[in-house]
């Protein structure tokens, strides 16, 4: 068998990928005021749709935000300040863009990984590897 064939065949045997963004969806952020708190009710469901760690979920919206925060025993984001439910959905998707979805196949297939002292974003997917801010 001559090697376009075997590549034509290994083709039209592989099965089709749907789309990252059909099969992908981050729960929209359900936040609430309390005092000068801003309450993030469903942050851990957000975290385990990502498949990230909170702590690291956490620093970003931190940075992103520009304010100072915590985790409470029940799971949910304390972020201080008055932030409105959209502000913080496009933090996570800016999350999201960075440290969830590959940059070349664009599916959520991914892992941090660190190596050589650098994070990196490696995608199950496809295998390609990028670098993060951190």
């Amino acid at each position: 068998m001559e090697y376009d064939d075997m590549l034509d065949r290994a083709i039209e045997e592989t099965p089709d990928i749907e789309s990252g963004s059909d099969r992908f969806d981050v729960p929209d952020p359900d936040v609430r005021q309390e005092g000068n708190v801003t309450v993030y009710e469903n942050f851990q469901a957000t975290t385990r749709r990502l498949d990230r760690e909170d702590d690291h979920v956490m620093k970003f919206l931190q940075d992103e935000l520009g304010t100072s925060g915590h985790i409470d025993e029940s799971g949910r984001a304390r972020l201080t300040g008055e932030f409105r439910q959209r502000r913080i959905a496009d933090a996570i998707d800016a999350y999201t863009d960075e440290f969830v979805i590959c940059s070349e196949c664009g599916l959520p297939d991914t892992q941090l990984v660190r190596e050589q002292g650098a994070i990196l974003l490696r995608c199950e997917a496809c295998g390609a590897r990028s670098a993060t801010s951190g």
